[in-house]
Order: structure tokens, then C-alpha cells, then sequence
């Protein structure tokens, strides 16, 4: 089950989501994530395998590690999802866009960018939008889909409107809360902000230290329909996970 509809390459519009949503069918909410610099390919594949078997949306890794993930994927119905300008986002705008290129080239169907975090917090709307613009063009040519992070942690409530309102200025398709790398993860109070600023047109990404099905429900219920993840196998089971991802 699916909780998007696509509508266009690279623009998605989030179905309402279930916020009693159970172990049956959180699994679709879920990018099984693997960032870690030090993952091994063994690692990476065991990520695969269990996403297939698992029906998870998505397997999120860096992008040295996409090709391996398509292949590894193929047929399961499984996206490929990669980073870019992770984890600090502080790479020239055109140095994301041609990593972000890259990584659909190399079979991306998703791609998790890092704002310029120093413009968000300098209030420079305007850089925002040029920085996720960029990576934007460059991931909706290749008929992907574009997450831009914000990095809650790091921002305060009127930087976290600014950011997300650049992001649908520039046409990304998502806003995310967290890379998981920089201090505090996702906060259902800083999802429903994130909702409440971009519509409902947009997908919202919780990620970050959500590591039980209660985490997972919390964020849906205020407004996520897309959760990042490494403990995703714990959140199906109902159980409770212990990656700080």
C-alpha cells in the first residue's frame, strides 16, 4: 500500500495518511535507512533483503552504495533512495545538483538533499530557494523525487517555516526534518509546524529517533507520510528499536 499517488515525474501528493496506522501497513511509510560511513556492502545488502521482505518504501544510503541498492532491489518493488550533501549540506549549490544528477543516473528514485543550514539560519530565503532549486532541476530531469532536509535541530520555529517555504518555493516534492547527525532528530511538534507550512500538497519526512511503532504513529498523526528510519524492522514488530537513526 502506497502513501503518495504519483502525479508527474519528480511531484508527488501525499495521501491522507492513517494515523492509527498498525504494524500491517506502516511498513509503506518507512525509508529502511543505512547511512552510516563505515556500512559495509554486506551490510547494505542485508538492508535490501529486509526491506524486500519487509515492504518498506524505501532503501536510503549514501550514494556510493546506489548502484549496489537497484540492483539489489530489482523486481521487489522497493524504491532506491539516495543522500546528497550529507550530513552538513554545506556544498556548493551546483556541487549537490551534480551529486544529485549522479545518483539518479546511478538509479535513484529518490534524493534526501541537505539545505545550506548557515542560509536558514541567516534568514536568506533567497539562498534557500537557488540552493534547492538547483538540486531540484537536476532530480526532477532524471523523473525523481526530491526530500529536502531541514534540519530541525538546528533552526528555530520561524527558520523551519522559512525553509520549508523555500523548498515549495523551489518545487521539491518533500520537506524532512533531520539527518540524524546534527543533534535532535524528529519532533511531532516540528512535523505538524512542517505540515502546517507547506499544505498538504507536500510530503512531510519525519527522521531521526523514531525508533517504535508509537514514535512512527505520533509523527503520521501530525502530519508525516514518510518516515526515515534505521530501526524500521523494530516499528513493524511493534517493538522497540535502538539506532539513534
Amino acid at each position: 500500500m502506497s502513501n503518495e499517488a504519483t502525479t508527474a515525474a519528480g511531484s508527488t501528493t501525499p495521501a491522507t495518511p492513517d494515523a492509527t496506522a498498525g504494524t500491517g501497513n506502516i511498513a509503506s511509510f518507512i525509508d529502511h535507512t543505512l547511512l552510516k560511513p563505515e556500512a559495509s556492502e554486506a551490510e547494505i545488502l542485508k538492508v535490501c533483503a529486509e526491506a524486500a521482505e519487509y515492504r518498506f518504501k524505501s532503501v536510503c544510503v549514501n550514494p556510493v552504495w546506489v548502484k549496489t541498492v537497484k540492483t539489489a532491489l530489482k523486481g521487489s518493488g522497493v524504491l532506491t533512495c539516495s543522500v546528497v550533501g550529507f550530513p552538513l549540506g554545506a556544498t556548493p549549490s551546483d556541487v549537490k545538483a551534480f551529486e544529485a544528477r549522479g545518483a539518479v543516473l546511478d538509479g535513484a528514485e529518490e534524493v534526501d538533499m541537505v539545505i545550506n543550514i548557515a542560509a536558514a539560519r541567516a534568514n536568506d530565503k533567497g539562498a534557500l530557494v537557488d540552493d534547492i532549486t538547483a538540486v531540484a532541476e537536476a532530480v526532477h530531469e532524471g523523473g525523481a523525487i526530491l526530500k529536502v532536509i531541514i534540519e530541525t535541530a538546528l533552526l528555530d520555529d520561524a527558520q523551519k517555516a522559512l525553509a520549508c517555504e523555500a523548498a515549495v518555493e523551489a518545487g521539491a516534492d518533500f520537506v524532512k526534518t533531520s539527518t540524524g547527525f546534527n543533534g535532535g532528530g524528529a519532533t511531532a511538534e516540528d512535523v505538524a509546524l512542517m505540515r502546517r507550512t507547506v499544505g498538504p500538497d507536500l510530503g512531510v519526512k519525519a527522521s531521526g529517533g523514531v525508533r517504535s511503532l508509537a514514535d512512527a504513529q505520533a509523527m503520521i498523526a501530525a502530519g508525516a507520510t514518510r518516515i526515515g528510519a534505521s530501526s524500521g524492522i523494530a516499528i513493524v514488530k511493534g517493538e522497540q528499536g535502538s539506532s539513534a537513526y
